[in-house]
């Protein structure tokens, strides 16, 4: 699924769902570079990112697959 990642400040990001209209912040990730690991929303739902260059400009929209939990 498409998701867009947006950068809140330093270290905090949020994922944005079109389909959904759903806007949540990343509470917990896998890496420490965000991308190529599995990221924890605020609501609960796990996705799991793709691997990027940790050098990329913000919002992004990435193909993201969903680990667990229901929108």
């Amino acid at each position: 699924m498409k998701v867009m990642v947006r950068k809140l400040g330093e270290g905090q990001f949020s994922i944005y769902v079109p389909k959904k209209d759903l806007e949540e912040p990343i509470v917990e990730r896998q890496n420490p570079t965000l991308w190529g690991g599995e990221v924890t929303l605020a609501n609960g739902i796990v996705l799991d990112l793709p691997m990027m260059d940790g050098d990329v400009r913000f919002p992004i929209t990435v193909e993201a697959r969903k680990v667990r939990g229901d929108f």
